[in-house]
């Protein structure tokens, strides 16, 4: 099978991607990227990005973080796996991805945006809650009961 649908870049692929991302809190503040590019344009996120050949799901988790924000991390245990499955107006898959978010410890650095992102910072459980999260961040975050159910 054709890893292609026909279009190229991360659109309309045949097979699903595996993605990752790194939860991580110091002094009660969570770092959280401002994506620079779909999906999530313009959207507050949990920092991540996908597995590159070879490397496990806990190294792609660290990597994409340094990647994206210069903040170095450590991966322990997965904290949530889900699906994102994003269709077009005519019920096409748009973009298919295995999400695998990490639960990490902060080693050093100070967020800066770089890479896929246009904004990295710590933020408070009440800026969180005013941002503009992605859908499954907010999700996320309810989950962690980093923020109430109710914002």
């Amino acid at each position: 099978m054709s890893e292609w649908t026909g279009q190229r870049g991360r659109e309309y692929r045949a097979l699903p991607r595996v993605g990752v991302g790194a939860i991580v809190i110091r002094e009660g503040r969570i770092l959280l990227v401002k994506r620079a590019s779909s999906p999530g344009k313009g959207l507050w996120a949990i920092p991540g990005g996908l597995v590159e050949l070879g490397e496990t799901v806990r190294e792609a988790a660290e990597r994409e973080l340094l990647e994206e924000t210069g903040v170095k991390v450590r991966a322990r245990e997965a904290f949530t796996i889900f699906d994102f499955i994003d269709r077009d107006t005519d019920g096409m898959i748009r973009y298919h991805y295995i999400i695998v978010d990490f639960l990490a410890d902060y080693l050093g650095g100070e967020p800066r945006a770089a890479d896929d992102v246009s904004d990295a910072r710590w933020v408070s459980p009440q800026e969180a809650a005013s941002l503009n999260l992605s859908p499954t961040t907010r999700k996320l975050l309810k989950q962690m009961k980093f923020i109430k159910d109710g914002v």
